[in-house]
């Protein structure tokens, strides 16, 4: 294969960077506490500075894999398949959700929203970044707003993609994980005073587990 025919590959969603997959207990939003299969797809250019899987943020550090092989390994493991990044949205979702679909598993997908919608999902849950703000069409296509709280500006920012996704989404606000002692106690006043927000935390590392 001609690096071009892998390129044009990747651009069409059949070949994805495939940074690494795991079978373990979804540890944030509303699906917390439940067993999924994750599969996390290499490649972000929105550059979060507290993000804890940098190593994701370049896709040619991790193989171009057929989205079959992606597909016939998770669903060995799972009915919920939680694809994440990295920024999956950075590629095309399409074949890859088809192919889950077909095998009649629920999608879930974590996304900034920074790029286009592509896939078919059963769950979206949308973490905005201020630094590369989402797409308008994933507003109304969110199913939860995750808002990943670092200090005192972000509870406007939260409120302003609040104000911005559908009324049927439920909304979230999550520590992030090495401001939790100094943001907890103000997240907890906040959704007290605000209880149109709920509190996510990252459970999975309370477990440790991946």
């Amino acid at each position: 294969m001609t690096r071009r025919e892998k390129q044009q590959l990747i651009d069409q969603g059949h070949l994805l960077p495939l940074m690494e997959e795991f079978y373990t207990i979804q540890g944030e939003g509303y699906h917390k506490g439940t067993a999924a299969y994750f599969v996390r797809i290499g490649g972000c250019d929105v550059g979060c500075h507290w993000c804890d899987v940098k190593e994701s943020w370049l896709p040619e550090l991790h193989p171009a894999t057929e989205t079959t092989k992606i597909v016939e390994n998770a669903v060995k493991y799972s009915d919920i398949i939680v694809v994440t990044g990295g920024e999956p949205l950075t590629w095309d979702m399409g074949p890859l959700t088809e192919q889950l679909k077909a095998k009649g598993v629920q999608t879930h997908i974590e996304t900034s929203g920074a790029y286009k919608l592509t896939g078919e999902w059963d769950w979206i849950c949308l973490s905005p970044k201020k630094v590369k703000l989402p797409t308008e069409e994933i507003y109304d296509k969110a199913h939860e707003l995750k808002c990943i709280i670092y200090n005192n500006d972000d509870f406007k920012f939260a409120e302003e993609q609040a104000e911005k996704v559908n009324k049927n989404c439920i909304l979230y606000l999550q520590p992030e994980w090495s401001k939790r002692e100094k943001m907890m106690p103000k997240i907890v006043d906040y959704v007290m005073a605000n209880p149109k927000w709920k509190v996510s935390l990252q459970t999975h590392k309370y477990l440790n587990i991946p």
